[in-house]
């Protein structure tokens, strides 16, 4: 009974750390926008972390800004003057023309040339890819970086697989094989590709208790050799220790491989939506993996929050409305054609893609609900 009730307070305490983390990530977006906003003459009315009634505000009373901290803390927004979160960006410029308010307010949004307002909402999305490069260089030099050396923690489980049907779940760490205890990872790998067809008796902990298991490692797929034992899971690597310039390099080259690898998972879901749309992630998935790579120690979990940050960099940058890259592609508009876009137009682009960015919202969210259901979801 203990146990169950200490299980569920672990539980809990993982989802509190993914809604605080996430929640960071999104205010450091918004304080993007505050940035560039305050930099380039804008004022700001209010600056919020959370969400709901308010629980402390104080005024500056040099910017007039109000800082909130709000009841629920997911989040956060940026009210600029002349946003009125309500009407969209080419309503809002073409009001603001209109009454004379691009004349009379220099601090207002709308009073801005379109460069200006373009950079203040690219801003958010920039500051998602600068916290992205920091947070890998803080893993790394903090932490370290993957080495070749294994742990003898199970990481992502092959569906089907011996390990998987004998009850292993990833975060277990294998502390013997036939009895004798495991001194490294390396050694543990070695065990089972030299035990192929034949019984091996598995002992692991998870959560304070042990476990025995006998299961049979079956051959590797591909690319392994195939007179190799498996029994279907990654092993953690080990983290090694680096300096600051290493680190630094690090940080650069996971970033790009980072960008390169979602701007070909887009394209790839863009061209071939019925084989690939199964692949996207929500918040659900992303707190499912949370849960499980907070057991793999905090270097994995800061590389999974710079990952989060990314996909929110590039997700903001998608043309759809209430993201960034719609009031981009307004302004964009606006730019090229002098003058803000036709109402009948803008609503017509407005309603196609809010429908589409609805469409897409439920379809995520019902795949990480039967990933969870089926209990297909590996990490």
């Amino acid at each position: 009974m203990l146990a169950a009730v200490l299980f569920d307070l672990t539980q809990v305490e993982k989802i509190v750390t993914f809604l605080v983390m996430l929640s960071v990530l999104v205010v450091l977006h918004e304080f993007g926008h505050f940035l560039m906003a305050r930099r380039s003459g804008v004022r700001v009315n209010e600056f919020a972390v959370g969400f709901g009634p308010k629980l402390l505000r104080w005024t500056s009373p040099r910017t007039r800004t109000t800082y909130a901290l709000n009841l629920l803390p997911i989040g956060g927004y940026c009210a600029m003057q002349g946003e009125d979160g309500k009407s969209t960006e080419a309503e809002q410029q073409r009001q603001a023309r209109a009454d004379g308010t691009v004349e009379a307010d220099p601090e207002n949004f709308q009073s801005k040339s379109a460069f200006v307002r373009l950079g203040i909402v690219l801003a958010g999305p920039l500051a998602n890819f600068i916290l992205t490069f920091a947070l890998l260089f803080l893993a790394a030099f903090a932490f370290g970086v993957a080495s070749r050396q294994q742990q003898s923690i199970v990481g992502p489980l092959m569906e089907g697989m011996p390990a998987q049907r004998a009850g292993v779940q990833v975060g277990d760490r294998i502390l013997a094989l036939d009895g004798q205890p495991v001194r490294s990872g390396d050694d543990l790998v070695n065990v089972i590709h030299r035990s192929q067809g034949k019984p091996l008796r598995i002992t692991f902990e998870r959560s304070g208790t042990t476990f025995i298991r006998t299961l049979v490692p079956v051959g590797c797929p591909a690319p392994n050799p195939p007179h190799q034992g498996c029994i279907g899971f990654q092993p953690i690597p080990r983290y090694e220790r680096v300096g600051f310039v290493t680190a630094v390099s690090y940080a650069g080259a996971a970033m790009v491989d980072m960008v390169q690898q979602s701007v070909q998972r887009l394209a790839l879901i863009a061209m071939h939506p019925a084989q690939y749309a199964g692949s996207l992630t929500g918040v659900i998935g992303m707190g499912r993996a949370a849960a499980t790579i907070q057991d793999f120690g905090w270097a994995p979990y800061i590389d999974l929050a710079a990952m989060i940050s990314l996909s929110l960099g590039i997700l903001n940058l998608l043309p759809f409305p209430a993201l960034d890259g719609g009031r981009a592609a307004f302004i964009v508009a606006e730019t090229l054609r002098g003058k803000p876009v036709d109402p009948e137009k803008e609503a017509l682009v407005h309603i196609a893609g809010f429908a589409m960015l609805m469409m897409l919202m439920i379809f995520v969210a019902y795949h990480d609900i039967a990933k969870i259901v089926q209990g297909k979801a590996v990490f």
